[in-house]
């Protein structure tokens, strides 16, 4: 759900080292990087890495290590030199990985373990999960990519457009998910609104989880394409059965470990390239004196949303990703609801979104920081067409010893897999529950169905290799995503909203108003500049996150008011079958939180300190 310029397939331009480095034209690397090619021009001797300027100017070696850090003509593309041990690492991250994967399948003895975990797992092991899920190829690169074009306004994503949502999902939304047993956000909708409804939303979200996935597998094996050289296909094959031979060993139980896993990693790999990053630009004033005002202050935005209005950008942060994108998204996005499903019991499942809070609003620091980093660097100084997804691999490229280095391209490697872990997880227990034992086989046996779900992950698997190859068509991968979420998530949302507080709305306005949401952001969508590359016409001037925005705003509006509409003429389901759907006919009883030792444990007071935290950080910079 970033949004950053990319260049054309056309585009020659090269790729800067870092501030300081001598450029000589003696020798070019004519490569290709993310779907565009280019030429690269370093003057480096091999041996060394690069002279870069400290904060005072001052020229300074900055090698750790004999590795060349030279771009090199592998298979066509820009290789990070990664020397023995950064292998030996890499290789031991992925022992763990399959070791979580056969561990878990040991626990593993009916379709609701497969699928659920067995509704067992503590709080803090599915919080960390419910971060690290969304923390994927596209929080990594693209959040780092924003930081390095439009720097501290990419916080919004975060503390705008992230933390309200996850905290309104813990103490209002959970209650009724969890406290209804149902075992996906889909079922959810069978229940309130009945078959169609169900059938529209579990088709929509399996077709969203399979392209959201080839996303993700396309970004894992470009980078590894650029790390290791190996084909694109080749890179694409052999992460897809990676991630394909854990999710089906294990199911959710290994899929969730793993995410827990890959979140230390990730920490481990980016807390030291972002301190290092942060000591040769000068510390956090070496940094703003380098940056323009704009990128130095989240409020108004003006150069996230695109909007020449202060007013218009803040209404569209706080509207359009506040509202509607943000709560679309952790609201209703099962990826995210179901780690919090899992839990043990209803205490655990309010407090898994709010523990995730508190880690998600320090992850800009060790993500857009570090691009905002590589901009004041110069990374990107003389380039007419930059690209921005770069950023982290420039400083992992110049700054980062060996050993480092492996942690690093681990760190990477285990958000590129979470993401799509996450997608094939939610996946094959939608198409296994909502749609195939709902629709086509009924009344099978508990183990048919656990075969069918390890069946569907591999079938799930083959299609975001075909997806990937679909997404590598698209000169912004970012713009794509973030389209995708404002068709699927936004009307759904407004769907769960009004139906959650309304007893009156009725089955029929639940389908409609999901289809009618969706049309009225694909009719933005179309008429923006942008928003859906050559299919946009440009007979609105929209572009960027404002066209983004927008699309999801139409999409909300579109669907509340046909609901309205088509409920006043058809009828609804009896009241005495609303208990646990709607909020005005469940007892108080049910929301009520059980007993806790301390106060820490309550999930709406953990859910208070959440939501004053992430207001200082706001004020702090502002």
């Amino acid at each position: 759900m970033i949004e950053h310029p990319r260049q054309s397939v056309n585009d020659h331009t090269h790729d800067p080292p870092l501030t300081g480095t001598r450029r000589t034209p003696e020798r070019a690397v004519h490569g290709h990087y993310g779907g565009h090619h280019h030429d690269v021009a370093y003057g480096r001797p091999p041996t060394r890495r690069h002279d870069a300027a400290d904060s005072n100017g001052h020229v300074e070696h900055v090698g750790h290590s004999h590795r060349s850090t030279t771009v090199n003509a592998v298979s066509g593309g820009l290789r990070l030199d990664a020397g023995p041990i950064d292998y030996i690492l890499i290789a031991t991250y992925f022992v763990f990985v399959l070791g979580i994967g056969l561990i878990a399948r040991s626990q593993v003895s009916s379709s609701v373990d497969f699928f659920l975990s067995g509704r067992s797992l503590p709080a803090w092991i599915t919080g960390l999960a419910f971060v690290s899920a969304n923390l994927g190829a596209t929080e990594i690169m693209g959040m780092s990519a924003n930081g390095a074009q439009i720097g501290l306004p990419t916080f919004h994503y975060y503390w705008i457009g992230a933390i309200p949502a996850m905290l309104f999902l813990a103490v209002v939304m959970m209650p009724f998910y969890y406290g209804s047993g149902v075992r996906s956000v889909p079922e959810f909708m069978y229940r309130r609104f009945g078959s169609t409804a169900h059938l529209v939303n579990s088709i929509s979200f399996a077709v969203a989880q399979l392209l959201i996935a080839g996303i993700n597998l396309y970004l894992l094996a470009t980078i590894v394409n650029t790390l290791f050289g190996w084909n694109i296909w080749l890179s694409t094959v052999i992460a897809a059965l990676i991630v394909l031979s854990y999710i089906t060993l294990g199911g959710l139980s290994a899929a969730i470990y793993n995410e827990v896993l890959q979140f230390f990693v990730i920490v481990a790999a980016l807390l030291p390239l972002t301190i290092i990053a942060m000591k040769k630009v000068g510390g956090w004033n070496g940094l703003t004196s380098k940056l323009t005002h704009d990128q130095t202050h989240s409020w108004p935005g003006n150069g996230l949303t695109g909007f020449s209005s202060s007013f218009l950008s803040i209404l569209g942060i706080v509207f359009g990703l506040g509202f509607v994108l943000s709560f679309g998204y952790w609201t209703t996005n099962f990826v995210e609801v179901q780690r919090a499903m899992v839990s043990k019991d209803m205490n655990s499942a309010k407090r898994a979104p709010v523990i995730g809070s508190f880690p998600k609003m320090f992850i800009p620091f060790i993500v857009i920081i570090p691009g905002m980093a590589a901009a004041g660097l110069g990374a990107f100084a003389g380039e007419k067409k930059p690209d921005y997804n770069n950023a982290l691999l420039f400083l992992m490229r110049d700054l980062l010893p060996n050993g480092l280095l492996g942690v690093a391209i681990a760190g990477l490697l285990a958000a590129f897999m979470a993401g799509m872990a996450a997608n094939l997880s939610a996946f094959n227990t939608v198409m296994s529950y909502d749609i195939w034992q709902t629709y086509i086989q009924k009344d099978r046996s508990d183990d048919y169905y656990l075969g069918f779900g390890r069946i569907a992950t591999v079938i799930g698997t083959l299609v975001a290799v075909g997806t990937s190859a679909f997404a590598s068509q698209y000169p912004n991968v970012m713009n794509y995503l973030q389209t995708l979420f404002g068709f699927f998530n936004a009307p759904l949302f407004a769907t769960f909203i009004v139906g959650m507080f309304w007893k009156r709305m009725t089955p029929t306005a639940g389908w409609t108003g999901l289809v009618s949401g969706t049309l009225g952001a694909l009719v933005v969508a179309i008429l923006s500049k942008d928003a859906l590359g050559n299919l946009s016409i440009g007979a609105l001037n929209l572009s960027g996150q404002g066209a983004s925005f927008v699309s999801a705003g139409a999409a909300f509006v579109v669907d509340v008011i046909v609901s309205v509409i088509v409920t006043m003429y058809t009828s609804p389901k009896p009241e005495s079958e609303l208990r646990g759907l709607v909020y005005s006919m469940t007892p108080k009883a049910d929301f009520a939180e059980g007993e806790v030792a301390h106060w820490w444990l309550s999930p709406t007071k953990l859910a208070g300190v959440s939501l004053v935290l992430v207001i200082i950080l706001n004020i702090i910079f502002h």
